[in-house]
């Protein structure tokens, strides 16, 4: 019963390499998943390849609450590149431990109970962010959840105003929606949540796990809307595929965040491998690439889905988090993409294509998906 939780694809994976993925047979694929985009500068870089092997040969592992160089930098680091404001780091192993940590430590420093989420959300699958998780299949066979949790429909300034009130203790968004199918929430709409928030004194959240650290064209999405929330939590890309997230939240959080830990917080090799990925990132303005190759990406998806009439009703997204809304199922579309093509991407939905290829592919390989993906649908 080994990985009985996991559906298993047919293709079992040895190496990879940039972009690439190899099986056991040296079958290469293009990778335009990234393991929901957990590999923003492709597989094996070199620059966490090498700060990993540093880091193990001289510190494995040893308790947050005694100090460490390595994570010392990380935390510095994050604080750096943060949203203004956002400075107090809390150093986690996933996403949704970044999510529970952002619930706990919103409700601690407000003393509200009610937390609103919006429909079509996924925040994580541990019992209280999946409380904030929108879709019944991923919550019914573990109920009851965290209560508390009120849900709003996604984009409605409205709706969001009336659910906000004194009782509020956060309220949780995902600046592009990543699970629900590639939403990108208008700058009206961030700007709308950030003022009711303020005065309703409620913690604005924005859950940028999968949005983070370059992949829509800035390093947070957030930035493109210049709206600063009082918590964001970031994960996924942040170590190149190590397990790493953090919560990042403004001092009035920081305050009171209530008694809260994490036996492996800020491992010093996995710190490493952030301090590595997130340098490699600016350095090379990885965020500004994605925005040209994701605008150049979409661009030539939707030329192609009209010059060959390909069932295709929406392209969208931001910088290189691309959805593709197809009229027909999507996991078709995808086995056919990985056993025709060799390429690989991922759902988002039952009709949505959604690519979220490492920061450091070219025109070419952008070039290479949108001719399989032509001969898939066409």
């Amino acid at each position: 019963m080994s990985g009985f939780v996991f559906s298993e694809k047919p293709i079992t994976i040895e190496s990879g390499e940039g972009p690439y993925l190899r099986d056991e047979n040296g079958t290469e694929y293009l990778d335009f998943g990234a393991s929901y985009a957990c590999t923003p500068l492709g597989h094996s870089h070199p620059a966490v390849t090498e700060a990993v092997r540093e880091q193990a040969a001289e510190l494995t592992y040893v308790q947050a609450s005694y100090p460490v160089d390595v994570r010392t930098e990380t935390y510095e680091t994050l604080a750096t590149v943060a949203p203004d404001g956002l400075d107090n780091v809390w150093l986690c192993n996933s996403g949704t431990e970044a999510n529970e940590a952002a619930m706990k430590f919103a409700r601690s420093a407000t003393g509200a109970e009610k937390i609103v989420a919006t429909k079509r959300a996924f925040h994580g699958r541990t019992m209280g962010a999946l409380a904030l998780t929108w879709k019944k299949q991923y919550k019914a066979p573990f109920e009851p959840l965290a209560g508390g949790v009120e849900f709003v429909e996604y984009g409605d300034e409205a709706a969001l105003a009336a659910a906000v009130d004194d009782d509020t203790a956060a309220v949780f968004l995902e600046p592009v929606q990543g699970e629900g199918g590639i939403h990108p929430a208008a700058v009206e709409y961030l700007a709308a949540a950030r003022e009711v928030t303020a005065e309703a004194g409620a913690a604005l959240v924005f859950d940028e796990i999968q949005t983070g650290v370059g992949r829509t064209g800035s390093l947070w999405a957030c930035e493109r809307a210049g709206v600063v929330p009082d918590v964001l939590t970031t994960a996924k890309g942040i170590a190149n595929g190590l397990p790493m997230g953090a919560t990042l939240v403004a001092d009035w959080i920081a305050e009171d965040p209530g008694d809260h830990g994490s036996t492996f917080s800020g491992g010093p090799v996995v710190c490493a491998a952030a301090n590595a990925t997130l340098e490699t990132v600016i350095e090379e303005n990885l965020p500004a690439h994605a925005a040209e190759i994701g605008d150049y990406l979409r661009s030539e998806l939707a030329a192609a889905a009209d010059e060959h009439d390909l069932p295709v009703r929406e392209v969208r997204g931001e910088g290189l988090m691309i959805g593709i809304e197809v009229k027909r199922g999507a996991n078709r579309v995808l086995r056919d993409l990985a056993i025709e093509e060799r390429v690989l991407a991922l759902p988002a939905g039952r009709t949505v294509v959604r690519l979220l290829p490492p920061l450091t592919i070219d025109e070419e390989h952008a070039d290479r998906f949108v001719d399989a993906f032509v001969e898939v649908l066409g």
